[in-house]
């Protein structure tokens, strides 16, 4: 048994998880969540807010004491997409080595893909769904698109995620207009037409969702009266739920969507882009239901300091 930490710093969210990895069979051990939205202004401005890192790093040490109280024996720190993009990364970077004394992999959506499709897939053969998968992860500046049975066959990185596209379009919208939305949807629709270009999604045969976007449309699609995420992890959400629930998202007051009981504070000013990239992806590609998953890029991760 190896006891094994990742760290996975996205867009919006700085994610941890401490696992036992035994085999086939990876044990939480403590998985932490901290919405640091250290993208913030990066597809403006192209460089990583000093506000931003400030929040970042002091989820990360929070991380750090974690990390020595529970001994675990190997640590990796993975970043993203709002760091891919920024030209002030060595910031970044200094700052995570002096928190963790290891440095962080700025990784590329390539390697992200892998990592994604492993974490989401590992555990999903005893819901003998069909093959192969297309595997959906919505992060906060890009959005993953990896196509495989087994091991990826076909992968692609777009620069939509939930933070980049509300900054874009729907930043201060209480609730959006028509014309913002159309305009989101403009974005998404011609990523999802690159994605084909390289990535057979008419192949797929089964859809998986990952990430809090996606976790999120589901757990109000099942009426939950607050976030549970045993009852969310492998849930199978309709097309017609996830249509509805988006519809009534972006005609929702702020106030509205922070009222709903399984929304992280965090979300509330994402989600409406979030809940369209995922019901675009099913109206374009023409998925009738979303297998979703809460293991995805962290828990590959994990799996990726296992041998």
């Amino acid at each position: 048994m190896t006891r094994v930490a990742a760290i996975d710093c996205g867009t919006n969210s700085v994610r941890l998880l401490i696992a036992d990895v035994e085999g086939d069979t990876l044990t939480d051990v403590e998985r932490e969540m901290r919405i640091v939205r250290l993208g913030q202004g990066v597809d403006r401005t192209g460089r990583l807010a000093p506000e931003a890192l400030d929040r970042t790093f002091t989820a990360m040490r929070e991380y750090a004491g974690m990390i020595e109280a529970h001994g675990a024996e190997k640590v990796r720190v993975v970043a993203t997409s709002a760091t891919r993009d920024a030209e002030n990364r060595a910031d970044f970077v200094s700052g995570v080595v002096d928190i963790f004394g290891v440095v962080p992999e700025v990784i590329t959506g390539d390697e992200e893909a892998r990592l994604s499709f492993t974490g989401a897939t590992r555990e999903l053969a005893a819901l003998r769904p069909a093959r192969p998968y297309l595997v959906v992860d919505i992060g906060g500046g890009s959005t993953e698109f990896v196509l495989g049975a087994s091991g990826v066959e076909a992968a692609v990185s777009m620069d939509i995620g939930c933070v980049r596209l509300t900054e874009r379009h729907l930043k201060d919208a209480d609730p959006p207009s028509p014309e913002q939305i159309a305009a989101t949807i403009t974005d998404i629709d011609a990523a999802l037409a690159t994605v084909r270009e390289t990535v057979p999604v008419d192949e797929a045969r089964t859809l998986v969702g990952l990430a809090g976007s996606v976790t999120t449309v589901a757990g109000i699609a099942l009426d939950l009266p607050e976030y549970d995420s045993s009852r969310i992890h492998l849930s199978r959400i309709m097309a017609a739920q996830v249509h509805d629930v988006t519809r009534n998202l972006l005609h929702a007051t702020r106030a509205e969507r922070a009222a709903i009981g399984v929304m992280h504070p965090g979300r509330v000013d994402v989600i409406g882009a979030g809940s369209l990239i995922i019901d675009r992806i099913m109206r374009e590609y023409g998925f009738g239901a979303v297998v979703v998953s809460e293991h995805d890029i962290l828990d590959g991760i994990a799996w990726s300091l296992a041998g």
